[in-house]
């Protein structure tokens, strides 16, 4: 690897990102140090701490890059039609990016930033697409006025797509079963559940003549 005069601030940057999705894919998150990274890409950990914060600051920004992989596996996907056809779509884009990047997958949920930091607004926002995804797919289910609701559920399809996912990543799933076979009866059931809690009529206020009898 050539020496500092070689790169510019950004590609030096991009280096480092580059190497630690590299060791992480291998190793995880215990693979990752602030030493090891700087020797991949042949700079001292000085020169790597002058572009980031620190270890976590590079984690973090590393975890914003496999939240942009996996946008980039699902966000052409067909969602604007029938909503179990939609979800099934996105489980198995999710299913294809995390059977293919277990390591780095598992890597998100067990980072965890010191105490009082925030999570950066970049990955705030990638995970608010990520989440869009679901709402375009369900969004044939809502009418007008219920976006509040939408965006809940949604939230509640994605944490279980991600919960799911993990299991299978982490081998904790139980034999007998698949992260396929289980994401298709969550959306199943879930969306039968949805759709008759969505087209119950809405309760029908009290009014004057009612509380007089």
């Amino acid at each position: 690897m050539g020496r500092r005069s070689d790169h510019s601030r950004q590609e030096l940057h991009d280096l480092a990102l580059t190497a630690a999705w590299e060791i992480a894919e291998k190793e995880g998150l215990r693979g990752l140090t602030g030493r090891r990274i700087a020797r991949e890409i042949g700079y001292t950990v000085g020169t790597l701490y002058n572009l980031f914060d620190d270890l976590d600051d590079l984690i973090a920004q590393l975890i914003g890059r496999i939240l942009g992989a996996l946008y980039d596996e699902v966000k052409d996907l067909p969602l604007d039609g029938d909503p179990e056809s939609g979800l099934r779509s996105l489980a198995a884009g999710y299913i294809r990016f995390t059977g293919t990047h277990p390591k780095l997958w598992s890597l998100i949920f067990e980072h965890r930033l010191p105490e009082g930091r925030d999570t950066p607004a970049a990955n705030e926002q990638q995970v608010m697409e990520l989440l869009g995804l679901v709402e375009s797919a369900i969004s044939p289910l809502f009418p007008p006025g219920r976006e509040a609701e939408r965006l809940h559920v949604a939230r509640v399809l994605w944490s279980s797509l991600h919960g799911i996912c993990s299991l299978e990543s982490a081998d904790k799933l139980a034999d007998a079963e698949t992260s396929s076979a289980m994401l298709g009866t969550l959306i199943a059931y879930f969306l039968a559940g949805l759709r008759e809690e969505i087209d119950k009529p809405a309760p029908r206020r009290s009014t004057t003549a009612d509380i007089r009898g």
